[in-house]
Formats: C-alpha cells, structure tokens, sequence
C-alpha cells in the first residue's frame, strides 16, 4: 500500500497537536513583567513541547522517506504513535500550570517515553517490511540512553519535579544535536 496517506494524515495529526497546544497557552492577567512570570512556566512548557513535536514530525519524515511502502501493521503502529503523540498538549498545559508538582511532570514524562517507544516500534516494523535489519534502531546508543532518561525522569519527577523537567530538557537538546549518521528515533 502506498505511504502518501499515512504522511497525509500524520501531518493533519501533528498540525492538530501544534493548533492544541498554542491555543492552551494563557496570556497574561495584568501589564506587568510580573505578571508576565506568573504565566511564564507554561509558555516554557509549550516552547519545549513544540520542540519535542518538531523533532518527531521531522524524524517521521525522515523514516518514511527510506520506505516505498506499507502496511496494515504499519498503519496501526503510526496509529499508536499519533496516539501518544495527541496526549502532549494535555501533559503540557498540565505541567506548565503545575510546574513543581510531581503528578503532571511525572506524566509530561511518561508520555513522552511512550512516544518514544512507540515511534521505536513504527522504525521496527518498517524495517520488518523492508526486509532490513532495523536491530540497530533499538541498539542505537542514543535511543537506549532516552528511553533510560525518559523512565528516570519519570521516578525523579515524583520525588523532586524539577529534575525529571531538567532531564526533559536535556533529552529535546540531545536530539536536536545532529549526528554524522543519524539516529533518527527519539
């Protein structure tokens, strides 16, 4: 089957998520730069968020674009992604409300380890359909350390918020760094 489709809607999905996400952002109550502060972690959640989705929509692009075609179980596994995907401007606006309280960061955490893994097994079943070993996906150094990051972010997050979101922080730069051969998952 062809992959147009699945680019199509993934794009119309990813375009959804981004329109969600900036229209839960809060403008500030009064004129003040104080009054700026007092909405300025959800705005810090939304920029860092964004990057996230960004970095997704470019490696989904980047995946497909080393395919010809798919299949059913492809279409589900992107179903799956998408799926953990449309949950970030929840966990977004959650955390950026509730910037120190270790529920909403713990699962602005988990949500971005499930993408993670989801957009793993979307690479995997790829490569089952291209008939390439795609092992190192799940090898790859950079993918094991995320998913490593991504579930201590998630146990630190409930013990102290701020160093599960630095270690979200840290993740979004790590994949924005390019590598000589790209990893592509994140």
């Amino acid at each position: 089957m062809n992959k147009t489709r699945l680019e199509a809607f993934s794009d119309g999905v990813i375009a959804v998520i981004l329109t969600i996400m900036v229209l839960e952002l809060k403008p500030p109550h009064g004129t003040t730069l104080a009054d700026v502060g007092a909405v300025a972690p959800g705005w810090l959640r939304y920029g860092l968020s964004f990057v996230y989705v960004g970095i997704y929509w470019v490696n989904h692009h980047a995946l497909l674009e080393r395919v010809e075609r798919v299949d059913w179980a492809v279409l589900w596994a992107n179903l799956h992604l998408l799926f953990w995907m449309s949950l970030i401007p929840f966990v977004t606006a959650w955390a950026g409300e509730n910037p120190m309280a270790p529920a909403p960061v713990a699962l602005y955490g988990a949500v971005l380890l499930l993408c993670s893994i989801s957009f793993l097994l979307l690479s995997w079943r790829l490569g089952a359909l291209e008939g390439k070993n795609h092992a190192h996906t799940w090898q790859n150094g950079k993918n094991q350390l995320s998913v490593g990051l991504y579930a201590l972010a998630i146990v630190l997050s409930l013990w102290y918020p701020p160093l599960g979101a630095v270690i979200h922080v840290v993740l979004a730069v790590l994949w924005l760094v390019p590598e000589r051969t790209p990893a592509l998952y994140p």
